[in-house]
């Protein structure tokens, strides 16, 4: 007997291998990988590329900070700037992003997203399910309805903390600040996750994933220790109950995004989600 391959962390290192052109897209490229409940598009754009859904649920753009690198958001009649450096959330149905300059861009689906959960590089590790992972429910609908949003990253910087994390209804991300030098191998944080995935988007830097895998009962199923050196943009999918740390490695900055669908509750009732004014938790739930 053998894990399975939803169990099994995925090293997907699109730096190492070549992009696609979705539909709706232009002549953007880009790499699909999904995890059990998310879906992460990252796509090499160019000045006047249009990237085009028509999604059943919200998603998230983020745009790195590119000199020269901006997109206007159109879905409907609600038209947005987003800048460099930024997030932005999308709302259900039709949606257009139009890019101004060039550099990398990622789009964060929920797999209700079922065409790109499909086609991404690594479907097949998904055909059964990890037992481990909660299954994906919705949180309550924003306050204000489904509209585009955009939230300045610099803009939600505190001292006290290197993370800056926004949800919708169906996802959560954590767009760390950048480490503009090598993480120190002293003060790493090897955790693990009961029921839920985490996704670590690089895109920028070179990072060394340290995973450690659960021993069970049956030692024909134990793994040994892994420690991928992933550049960039490259994804890290861990499973539920997988030790695992990250660190970055060497003279560039590193660029580390988190994800997660649903929205982590542990989180949300630390009271640090930047747009929880947006978001509502879900009822009657202890804080």
């Amino acid at each position: 007997m053998s894990l399975l391959a939803s169990q099994i962390a995925t090293t997907a290192r699109h730096h190492a291998t070549k992009p696609r052109q979705l539909e709706g897209d232009t002549t953007a490229q880009s790499w699909v990988t999904r995890g059990a409940n998310f879906v992460v598009a990252v796509s090499r754009v160019a000045d006047g590329d249009r990237l085009s859904r028509d999604n059943p649920d919200e998603y998230m753009l983020l745009l790195p900070e590119t000199a020269g690198l901006s997109a206007r958001l159109v879905a409907g009649n609600d038209v947005l700037e987003a800048q460099s450096d930024s997030l932005s959330i999308l709302p259900p149905g039709v949606t257009h992003v139009e890019i101004r300059g060039s550099g990398l861009v990622a789009r964060i689906f929920s797999t209700d997203a079922a065409d790109l959960a499909a086609m991404a590089d690594n479907a097949a590790a998904y055909a059964t399910p990890n037992p481990d992972t909660a299954p994906l429910v919705a949180w309550p609908d924003p306050l204000a309805g489904f509209k585009l949003r955009n939230y300045h990253l610099p803009d939600y910087v505190k001292a006290d903390t290197t993370m800056r994390i926004f949800r919708s209804t169906k996802l959560m991300v954590n767009a760390l600040m950048p480490r503009m030098v090598a993480r120190d191998v002293h003060k790493l944080s090897p955790h693990s996750h009961a029921d839920f995935e985490q996704g670590s988007l690089a895109l920028e830097g070179a990072y060394v994933h340290h995973l450690r895998y659960p021993w069970g009962p049956d030692m024909q199923m134990w793994r040994e220790d892994e420690h991928p050196e992933m550049g960039s943009p490259s994804l890290l999918v861990v499973p539920p109950k997988v030790v695992h740390t990250s660190r970055n490695v060497g003279s560039e900055v590193g660029r580390l995004i988190d994800i997660f669908a649903p929205p982590r509750m542990d989180f949300s009732k630390r009271g640090i989600v930047c747009n929880a004014d947006e978001y509502p938790m879900p009822e009657n739930v202890a804080t």
